[in-house]
């Protein structure tokens, strides 16, 4: 064969490798709008879903409106409240206190809260991260909508459930808990001598330029702001009012898919902890009698198809969200939405699994 020949024969199978992975490409961005479509309508609160690899952005649309009132589209760009992936955050800062020597996974609650009643229990940081503390959880507590729209201080949100008895022994079960992440967070803030707030923006947003993201306000101007929506009889109202001083650590934070795509990222790089530090996050812990409970440090360790993923869920007033990322494959699927009638777990998971099962992406 002449040179000339074989010239033309490896540039016809490098315009073929293009065309197919073109045709893949296109195949995966209509999959997942049909899905995207028919679950959030271009006159309902609507969404934002992202797909990368390797920080790569392969797929990123807006859906429906951001404000119903003033008949705005949903944009990219929009800023959601990310409700319980809040958690991330929080257990990723734990780990950079415990790098840095100023605490121990294993040190009990009353080493930074002297006055918090054990109620003859052992609960170490380790089992507030892990929902296996047995703590009462305050989201449960009926007396919790006569403070609702109360600001609360950390002690004060703290002192509202401490003395309520325990659910059950430290250690020996795992109940989702948002109590255990609240004591988290005021731990975080009486070792660093800053608010929650304030450590969050400085050792996460900042260095990983995550300019969109902020704990919550309700009174604050927040540029791209989606509005929250809730849905009764087929009819929309607004979010009812909480004070974000409850959410708090466990749920009070605000992103959009670009800067939570800078936070997966900066982790996955350790430009925050060591990654030694992060396969703490998404180790599959046991309970007392070793059997495994299917959540690290702030993520669930679950698999799609056999496929391993750390994947987690928000909910507040008004809004909804979802992440799973696949490490195999370095791939992050993320949805937020504005209505909290509309959640985007299963479709979120059905994305990846769409992945997973038709699309190899290099």
């Amino acid at each position: 064969m002449s040179f000339i020949n074989q010239k033309t024969t490896v540039l016809i199978v490098i315009f073929f490798f293009l065309l197919i992975s073109g045709y893949t490409q296109e195949t995966l961005e209509s999959k997942i709008d049909s899905l995207l479509e028919a679950k959030y309508k271009p006159n309902d609160p609507g969404a934002v879903a992202m797909v990368s690899q390797k920080g790569n952005i392969l797929y990123q649309k807006a859906f429906g409106k951001a404000n119903l009132e003033l008949d705005v589209p949903m944009t990219t760009e929009n800023v959601f409240e990310i409700g319980s992936m809040t958690k991330q955050f929080t257990a990723i800062s734990i780990l950079m206190l415990m790098e840095q020597g100023k605490l121990k996974l294993d040190d009990y609650i009353t080493k930074y809260i002297p006055e918090y009643p054990m109620h003859g229990q052992k609960i170490t940081i380790h089992h507030l991260l892990t929902h296996t503390s047995g703590i009462k959880r305050y989201t449960s507590m009926k007396s919790l909508r006569d403070i609702a729209k109360n600001d609360l201080t950390p002690k004060e949100l703290v002192d509202f459930f401490k003395n309520e008895p325990m659910e059950f022994d430290a250690g020996e079960q795992f109940k989702y808990n948002n109590s255990g992440y609240i004591i988290l967070g005021y731990i975080i803030e009486i070792i660093s001598g800053k608010s929650y707030a304030d450590f969050i923006e400085e050792n996460i947003f900042e260095p990983l330029e995550m300019h969109s993201s902020l704990y919550a306000s309700h009174s604050k101007i927040i540029l791209n702001r989606a509005y929250g929506y809730q849905s009764k009889d087929n009819d929309y109202k607004n979010a009812m009012y909480i004070s974000l001083t409850l959410p708090y650590s466990s749920g009070s934070l605000m992103s959009t898919t670009k800067d939570l795509l800078n936070w997966q990222q900066g982790l996955k790089n350790s430009k925050l902890i060591s990654h030694e530090s992060l396969e703490k996050a998404f180790t599959n812990y046991t309970l007392n009698n070793g059997s495994y409970i299917d959540y690290g440090y702030g993520w669930n360790i679950k698999n799609i198809l056999g496929v391993t993923t750390y994947e987690h869920g928000g909910s507040i007033f008004g809004f909804k969200s979802m992440s799973v990322y696949i490490p195999s494959d370095d791939i992050y699927v993320v949805i937020l939405t504005n209505c909290d009638c509309n959640s985007p777990t299963k479709i979120t998971k059905q994305i990846a699994e769409t992945i997973i099962t038709n699309f190899k992406i290099n």
